[in-house]
């Protein structure tokens, strides 16, 4: 449920309205958006009158139901205003939103050594990039499978963010290891095996570094914003959705189906920032760049993309890794369109 206020409410008005609905067993959520303020309230709603609520201050101007089973999570919750994901970086603040410039994320599927780790670091970095990613835990089909260094791989991503100044994304298995993550990374990744891991989605949301959350390879839209919820739920505001392609029925030329839909569909249902990942959405370098370039035109706000130095001696997805060469001439591609469409920072890239 939303309380909408009139324009100009008085602070002290708002603060007595919001002691008022704790005393009701409600927890209010202030959000201070451009023009009014909106209170979205958390707790069993189902039997409240909106008109009961609204008669509490003639300053509420509306009192609304959210109808959806998503609710801190859906664009009507922040009425109708779309919400940005702040990520501190040694380089400064970097911001995904929409209307903001495209973040793009790059780097290797694991972290296999010191050295590599960090000429990936220098060459993404000087291409425009402005976070690392790499994993340090690998969840993998097979259990013979190389399933990255772990902790230990963590000291190394720790070492490329000193090295290039970048911000670091690295995926978390495991609720056993996300406080030392978190130490580490920036951005914790949910993988798509873990989307509907509810108590990883719970301690996550519980910390207070962001959470991309990517969507399940046989996940549909609603089920992807309800394990957004659960982190949303918990206390975790700041989450930015990834779609990394979907498992369908040909599977004979590309990896997954990059569901490219989504884009729209999602800025209708949600206020949170999506990203998109050609990388494992196609499985295929060759055809990295071309979809990367339709994920801006479509609006994305941001793009993860693998890249190693030698992809065919990678430890793992070395078939859809672009080279250092391949990254720095799709990011001149693709800051043509981005420019072109207002999503492009044109500021200058300090190596």
């Amino acid at each position: 449920m939303i309380v909408v206020m009139k324009v100009g409410s008085p602070d002290r008005e708002i603060e007595r309205i919001e002691t008022e609905l704790r005393e009701w067993g409600l927890t209010p959520e202030k959000i201070v958006g451009k023009h009014k303020i909106v209170m979205g309230l958390v707790g069993d709603t189902a039997s409240l009158d909106p008109l009961q609520l609204k008669e509490i201050s003639p300053w509420i101007e509306s009192v609304l139901r959210v109808e959806k089973p998503y609710k801190k999570t859906s664009l009507e919750y922040r009425h109708g205003e779309h919400s940005n994901v702040v990520v501190a970086t040694p380089n400064g603040d970097v911001t995904f939103g929409l209307n903001q410039p495209v973040v793009v994320i790059a780097g290797p599927c694991s972290v296999e050594n010191e050295d590599m780790i960090i000429a990936t670091a220098k060459a993404v970095k000087a291409a425009g990039a402005s976070f690392l990613r790499g994993g340090a835990y690998k969840p993998r089909t097979s259990p013979y499978s190389f399933q990255g260094h772990g902790e230990s791989a963590l000291e190394l991503l720790a070492a490329a963010r000193d090295a290039s100044g970048l911000g670091i994304i690295t995926e978390v298995m495991d609720t056993a290891d996300v406080d030392k993550v978190a130490e580490v990374a920036d951005i914790l990744q949910v993988g798509a095996r873990n989307m509907q891991n509810f108590p990883l989605l719970k301690k996550v949301g519980a910390q207070d570094k962001p959470v991309f959350l990517k969507r399940g390879m046989s996940a549909t839209i609603d089920e992807w914003l309800m394990a957004a919820e659960y982190v949303l739920a918990a206390g975790n505001s700041n989450v930015i959705l990834c779609e990394r392609g979907i498992r369908t029925f040909d599977r004979k030329h590309v990896r997954n189906t990059l569901d490219l839909a989504v884009l729209p569909v999602l800025r209708s249902l949600t206020h949170l920032p999506v990203a998109i990942d050609p990388s494992h959405g196609t499985g295929i370098a060759q055809y990295v760049p071309p979809m990367a370039k339709a994920a801006i035109a479509a609006g994305a706000d941001s793009l993860m993309i693998e890249v190693h130095p030698n992809p065919a001696k990678a430890l793992s997805d070395g078939p859809q890794s672009l080279t250092f060469e391949g990254f720095e001439d799709l990011m001149q591609e693709l800051s043509a369109i981005g420019k072109a469409v207002g999503r492009w920072s044109t500021v200058p890239v300090a190596v």
